[in-house]
């Protein structure tokens, strides 16, 4: 390519692997700098596809559909860490900018990797094994190497819940996900945190405050998060500490989510990462003085990065498709749920709905994070996704 023209510059261009929510919400962002966002994933349908017209279809796994799709731009980002590496790291040697780089990529995308990333920083995290499928989990737990319960993740293309399973004892060995993956002691865990960093291609670093998570038991996805979370003070700047020593560690150049377990005692602990905005973050639009996904921006463009002080307290809600139903969606109880003060509603325009799909979110903003609470679970109660189908 020629000269690089500084961001905002009409010739400019940004662009994202995927186009799922996070591409969305991120064209959003860019569209207050009326920053245009180009955006490759498989079907104009998805989300990002009704927020930017510059929206190209294919596979984001594939060489050649990264490659020609990212040498018309100036900068490269990712809405998810599973893509093509390989044409990344020629778009870099072509001079396209690409954040997060792949050498991170490859890391952190297997769990396995990130395990030994941490063992070999000095990172603290669970204790872990690596096996090459489940036959040889199931041998060494026969053996008696391994004590129940244990987790197993497999290492690639976990996401939103998919590929870890617990295994309580020998009669749940045939529960076991099949493929190479890693088995970590279960710990025993008081609270699930997250951290988000941001860093700057100049080193600067800033990390949103601590939240908490509450997870759904049976899809093992986030179901409520709050902020700030109930830890003391002390423990939030260690929590942020920690995570901004990993962002440093992978010198990741944009975000790093980093969610964490605090044991019952008192320690933290590394659970894994995602390179990118995140689900732990999506009450920053509403909550805080720089979103998540402006704070990506201002990361990839190396731009002065934003406040992440919060305006006010806040719980954030997954909308998840209702049980028993897969088909176009309906929303139930969006008019209730919009007369409660401090609710914003965010909705991912998914046109099919399916059990425990995320479909949308909601934050709620009050001065009392248990006010905040309440009306969180008045939002859970009123509000599902069905099909008329």
């Amino acid at each position: 390519m020629n000269a690089t023209p500084s961001p905002l510059h009409p010739d400019f261009k940004l662009g994202v692997l995927g186009g799922g929510q996070l591409g969305k919400m991120l064209a959003l962002a860019a569209g207050n700098w009326h920053l245009p966002l180009y955006v490759l994933d498989s079907s104009k349908d998805f989300p990002a596809g009704r927020v930017t017209p510059f929206f190209t279809e294919g596979n984001f796994k594939d060489y050649d559909d990264v490659y020609q799709f990212g040498r018309q731009l100036n900068v490269l980002t990712i809405e998810i860490e599973h893509v093509n590496t390989e044409a990344l790291r020629r778009l870099e040697k072509e001079g396209v900018t690409v954040h997060p780089s792949p050498f991170q990529l490859d890391i952190i995308k297997d769990k396995g990797a990130q395990k030994l990333f941490y063992q070999k920083k000095g990172i603290p995290t669970a204790p872990f094994r690596l096996f090459e499928n489940e036959q040889a989990v199931r041998q060494a737990a026969e053996k008696g190497e391994l004590t129940f319960p244990f987790v197993q993740k497999t290492r690639t293309a976990g996401y939103d819940g998919r590929g870890v399973s617990v295994i309580r004892s020998a009669e749940k060995l045939a529960g076991l996900l099949p493929g190479a993956c890693l088995i970590e002691k279960q710990v025993d865990i008081d609270k699930e945190l997250a951290v988000i960093v941001a860093r700057n291609a100049r080193g600067e670093t800033k990390a949103f405050p601590a939240v908490e998570m509450e997870f759904n038991p049976e899809a093992n996805l986030v179901e409520f998060l709050f902020c700030p979370a109930a830890i003391s003070p002390e423990l939030e700047a260690k929590a942020e500490a920690l995570a901004t020593e990993v962002t440093v560690a992978y010198d990741i150049c944009g975000l790093l989510a980093v969610e964490l377990f605090l044991d019952k005692e008192g320690q933290l602990l590394v659970n894994e990462v995602a390179p990118r905005t995140h689900n732990s973050g999506h009450h920053t639009i509403d909550s805080c003085y720089t979103s998540q996904f402006e704070q990506q921006l201002r990361a990839v463009l190396n731009f002065p990065l934003g406040s992440t002080r919060m305006k006010a307290p806040s719980v954030m809600v997954n909308l998840l498709g209702a049980e028993g139903y897969t088909g176009p969606a309906i929303y139930q109880g969006l008019e209730e749920c919009l007369a409660i003060e401090g609710v914003h509603i965010h909705l991912y325009g998914k046109a099919i709905t399916k059990p425990f799909r995320k479909m949308g979110h909601v934050t709620i903003v009050d001065e009392d994070l248990a006010n905040a609470k309440a009306k969180a679970r008045k939002v859970k109660e009123l509000l599902t996704i069905i099909s008329g189908k």
